[in-house]
């Protein structure tokens, strides 16, 4: 997993509400275990049409938020099914950080374990960062290690994150990467485990 340190970037304003995991990523497009090539069926409902061809309208289609690594979404962002691939999909778009009033529990977790950033900010402080990704200037700079968001005007807001998930995305540690970190006891534990029990090797 890659690190988390400071993200600077294009915002996107998503204000949809209860924008659920099947529209994240549709269950047609679950059947791989990769993680990658996952960004074509990211929202894949709201920014096609029938017939294959982008919705103009779809903010990630528009010209202005090109790439944009950063989203600003409604409320309730991320309920529905539990599925892992809504994270991947975002990722494997360039979106590594998202702000939102209220996040599903299932998918705030899944982000923090996938590299991906999800802040919790008041109601009327989203409002706000949407109205200034809506503006000519959409540059937002994320910074993890001080905590706070720096707006194209040069305003800082401040966001809290809980304190391990916040050292985990620093270092780039997933749930792998935590348990590596032990390894040496790890070792020295079963090494003492053969040593005293050695009935439990026998095939």
């Amino acid at each position: 997993m890659d690190a988390f340190k400071t993200l600077t970037g294009r915002a996107a304003p998503m204000p949809m509400a209860n924008v659920d995991t099947d529209m994240i990523i549709p269950k047609q497009f679950l059947k791989t275990t990769e993680r990658t090539g996952l960004s074509k069926g990211l929202f894949f409902e709201l920014k096609t049409n029938s017939d294959g061809s982008p919705k103009p309208d779809f903010v990630l289609n528009r010209p202005e938020y090109e790439n944009a690594n950063i989203l600003i979404a409604g409320p309730n962002f991320g309920c529905g099914s539990s599925r892992e691939h809504a994270p991947w999909a975002l990722l494997d778009q360039g979106i590594k950080c998202v702000i939102s009033s209220s996040f599903a529990d299932i998918f705030y977790n899944n982000c923090f374990k996938n590299g991906v950033l999800p802040i919790v900010l008041p109601k009327d402080i989203v409002e706000r960062l949407m109205d200034e990704a809506r503006g000519g200037n959409h540059i937002f700079t994320v910074d993890l290690e001080q905590k706070t968001i720096t707006l194209p005007d040069g305003d800082v807001i401040s966001f809290d994150v809980d304190a391990s998930r916040r050292h985990n995305l620093l270092e780039g540690l997933d749930e792998i990467g935590l348990t590596l970190q032990a390894e040496d006891r790890i070792s020295e534990y079963e090494t003492k485990r053969r040593l005293s029990t050695p009935w439990l090797e026998a095939s």
